[in-house]
């Protein structure tokens, strides 16, 4: 159920834009440009050197944009979309950042979700984690 603007009568869209969650767009939004512009100079000049890595960069930056684009798109299936990419991205930063502990040799370069986002003041750890609280929060009443 959404709530309904007093004035016209419409159903109003959940604002995921709102308090935290503006805070949200705009760190998510920062780590898009980030992730996107390392993953693309990275494959379109040394991909060859850690395919892997720089792949799992790109990844990063598409997760990243996915989720900007649904917090500022709003409403309840956004937020759903949003929750389920936070939780999965939470998966691939927790599953790379120990994989890279573990196994450095297999990562001759780092991934923006590497050592848990060390080289990101830990920022790809933090941000799933704070959006997955900021969307369960922000669900509609129903």
């Amino acid at each position: 159920m959404t709530a309904t603007d007093e004035t016209t009568g419409h159903a109003q869209a959940s604002r995921l834009v709102e308090g935290p969650g503006m805070l949200l767009v705009w760190l998510y939004g920062v780590m898009s440009v980030g992730a996107v512009s390392r993953s693309v100079y990275q494959i379109a000049t040394e991909f060859d050197r850690a395919p892997l890595a720089y792949a799992l960069s790109a990844v990063a930056a598409v997760v990243y944009a996915f989720i900007t684009y649904t917090l500022v798109r709003g409403g309840e299936t956004a937020r759903r979309a949003a929750l389920l990419c936070c939780a999965a991205e939470l998966v691939g930063v927790l599953t790379v950042g120990t994989w890279t502990l573990a196994d450095p040799s297999a990562f001759p370069d780092a991934t923006v979700w590497s050592d848990y986002g060390y080289g990101y003041l830990f920022i790809p750890v933090l941000l799933p984690v704070t959006g997955i609280w900021w969307l369960r929060r922000s669900r509609t009443p129903s």
